[in-house]
């Protein structure tokens, strides 16, 4: 049997990084497509349910057994997979929300927006000072645009393709992540908020500053209803070799 979408694409994370050394151009890339051919229901999510559960679970359609798109009310993380090299998962968006201004410290960042319309505005830094109680430096703006689906995966480095970024949902969208290595503060890769200050006089770059996380930012939990995933855990993996798939 074929394996699942989702499935193929554990299987390439997990070998591209779980490798010694950075992954080349050309392995990412091979990783981006994987991404670019999943869709909603890959991840047991449909995007149009009928949200008619008789729980009265808007979040789930029951007669398909998926996550409803035009359900959440809060922004809602479907948790994948996470182990000690990546992660995976989905954020699901209800029209207005707004996912603040936030880093990937350290992070190689693979996103692909399954359904919707979102605005993004993403920068990396050009100068900062972190020897305060709070990081504060200049940036320069890499995204601002609305993008809708189907769009191309977006790739973010440590230090360019716009690593820090927020999202506005301007209908109901889901964005899959995977994130190589995932948030750690044990290894000091947590997850900072940002307020940013244009400056008028540079079009195109701002100040950015270190904030304490938005109190009204809520993010609630659902179930992960997609295929299942046999993980390293579950039988002896074997690395998959890149070179004879790209």
């Amino acid at each position: 049997m074929e394996p699942s979408k989702i499935q193929m694409l554990y299987d390439s994370s997990r070998a591209l990084f779980s490798q010694e050394g950075l992954p080349t151009f050309q392995q990412i890339h091979y990783l981006k497509n994987l991404l670019d051919k999943v869709e909603a229901l890959d991840v047991g999510i449909d995007e149009f349910g009928l949200c008619d559960s008789p729980k009265s679970d808007t979040t789930t359609d029951s007669s398909k057994g998926l996550l409803c798109g035009q359900g959440f009310s809060e922004i809602t993380y479907v948790h994948i997979h996470e182990c000690d090299d990546f992660s995976m998962g989905v954020f699901c968006l209800p029209a207005g929300k707004v996912f603040p201004l936030h880093d990937h410290p350290g992070m190689t960042v693979l996103s692909k927006l399954l359904y919707g319309s979102a605005h993004v505005k993403a920068y990396d830094w050009i100068t900062l000072d972190c020897t305060g109680c709070q990081t504060i430096g200049l940036a320069g703006k890499v995204v601002d645009e609305v993008i809708k689906a189907p769009h191309e995966p977006s790739i973010l480095f440590p230090r360019s393709g716009g690593n820090i970024h927020s999202f506005t949902a301007l209908t109901p969208c889901a964005i899959l992540d995977v994130l190589a290595p995932p948030y750690s503060d044990e290894f000091g890769r947590p997850s900072t908020y940002y307020s940013d200050i244009p400056i008028p006089s540079l079009n195109g770059y701002a100040i950015l500053e270190e904030k304490p996380m938005p109190s009204d930012l809520v993010v609630q939990a659902a179930p992960y209803l997609g295929p299942s995933i046999v993980t390293v855990d579950d039988y002896n993996f074997g690395q998959i070799g890149f070179d004879n798939h790209v």
